[in-house]
């Protein structure tokens, strides 16, 4: 299966400034046609599976840009009905002649606490908040989210092993709702926080409706080994959308040069030889790097 790529990135190299506390979500006010552009791109360069622009959305963030309460809760479920939108236009362009292939799914994506801050805090984890503190401030946006008619929810970037028990914790508080649950790590063994990998994928595993366990927003170097690692403590699928290899700076917002020798393609690679099935990318990949994953996955590059 195909994850997009970095929602951000791909709006970016189309000329959108992004320097804002909200990110791509302030385009949920601004413009939102830019962002079903940017779904519909990755649906033809092959992804199986979209992630909305909801990551840095929030009510309180969303009020601060100047819009209402009301205003604000109808821009976080707009961002699902953009994605759905461009599943219909690009299945209906796609396959008007013929019998289409199965629908790409939908991931209302549930950006971590430290989106919120919008000051690099997700790439630490050291919040100093309680686990009842972070599912306050999720609570409201997680249900409208599972009740916004996406497939799944995609809680991603996640830096802590305190925000994973509070977002699984939600999740049962929501019946029916699946999930995606992806962590950002600092190295190949543990999240931004210090929390080994091995204790929120065992975490996962004792809940239901978990659909994957996921690593994102992480160096192209350490993704093998942290697939590994997952997949000595849980059957789960496994899915992983690193970064291109550049390192950001969440305090000066700026990206420098990463470590050299590993690609985010060959990290890709690295995770589906470690047993991963499921595979996008995150920061600074866009629609070309996706359409040349989904090349080398239908051209055998990627042994069974």
């Amino acid at each position: 299966v195909v994850l997009d790529g970095g929602l951000a990135t791909a709006l970016e190299r189309r000329g959108h400034d992004l320097r804002d506390a909200l990110w791509s979500a302030r385009l949920l006010v601004d413009d939102p046609a830019a962002i079903e552009t940017i779904h519909m791109d990755y649906l033809r360069a092959g992804a199986d599976c979209i992630t909305t622009s909801a990551y840095q959305a929030t009510v309180s963030g969303l009020e601060q840009k100047g819009v209402t309460r009301d205003e604000a809760l109808d821009a976080l479920r707009l961002s699902t009905d953009l994605a759905r939108r461009a599943v219909r236009r690009v299945t209906k362009d796609d396959h008007s002649d013929g019998e289409p292939d199965p629908v790409p799914l939908v991931a209302a994506s549930v950006g971590p606490y430290g989106a919120w801050l919008a000051d690099g805090s997700e790439y630490d984890g050291r919040y100093g908040r309680t686990v009842d503190e972070l599912m306050d401030f999720h609570r409201e946006r997680f249900r409208l989210l599972a009740e916004s008619g996406a497939d799944l929810l995609a809680c991603e970037t996640i830096p802590s092993g305190l925000e994973a028990d509070a977002l699984l914790t939600l999740l049962d508080e929501v019946p029916g709702a699946w999930a995606l649950f992806s962590f950002t790590c600092a190295d190949d063994r543990v999240q931004r926080d210090g929390t080994p990998i091995e204790t929120v994928a065992k975490a996962c595993s004792t809940h239901d409706r978990i659909a994957a366990i996921v690593v994102n927003c992480t160096e192209p170097r350490f993704i093998g080994g942290l697939v590994e690692r997952i997949r000595t403590v849980s059957e789960l699928p496994v899915l992983v959308y690193p970064n291109s290899g550049e390192i950001y700076d969440g305090r000066t917002k700026e990206w420098s040069d990463g470590a050299e020798g590993v690609t985010w393609l060959d990290s890709v690679r690295a995770a589906w030889d470690a047993g991963a099935r499921i595979l996008g990318g995150c920061c600074r990949t866009g629609p070309d790097e996706i359409r040349e994953l989904r090349t080398r996955l239908v051209g055998g590059d990627f042994p069974a």
